[in-house]
């Protein structure tokens, strides 16, 4: 198993990835075009040329970065995949200088394991929500705020 940046030939599989998840409710739906937008933003685990794992560190402060679209495949679950993708993006934010890195999920548990804890969303800072609006859940979001300070 290799872990990658992402390349803009990786974009379809990805999306099967994310949004096969999303239309189980297990994460939100993604778009191609924001794929494309923020492809510099993903890691990627692949094996034998398949990826099977994707998640992103997007930066939004000096402060704060959040881990975004974190999807392993079915088949490649329980073997601490997502949690290297999840160190391995807490290591990038911290070559960054980010102090703290949070996420917005379904899988509060999986994160409470990475040692994150749960955060209450209107707690966080409003440039966490700039993007919202373009969401499918906007203005009802139901995701858990989870943060972890890595500094």
């Amino acid at each position: 198993m290799k872990v990658r940046k992402a390349k803009l030939t990786d974009a379809e599989p990805m999306l099967a990835l994310i949004n096969g998840y999303a239309e189980q409710g297990f994460m939100l739906p993604r778009s191609r075009n924001m794929l494309y937008e923020s492809i510099r933003e993903f890691l990627l685990a692949e094996e034998e040329g398949e990826i099977i794992g994707v998640a992103s560190l997007h930066i939004l402060w000096s402060d704060l970065a959040e881990i975004r679209a974190l999807a392993v495949a079915s088949a490649a679950q329980g073997q601490g995949l997502g949690q290297l993708l999840v160190q391995t993006l807490i290591e990038e934010a911290l070559d960054l200088g980010c102090e703290r890195v949070f996420a917005l999920t379904y899988q509060p548990g999986f994160f409470e394991r990475c040692g994150f804890q749960l955060a209450e969303k209107e707690e966080m800072p409003h440039k966490v929500w700039k993007e919202c609006i373009n969401c499918v859940k906007f203005p009802n979001c139901d995701e858990i705020a989870v943060i972890k300070n890595i500094k």
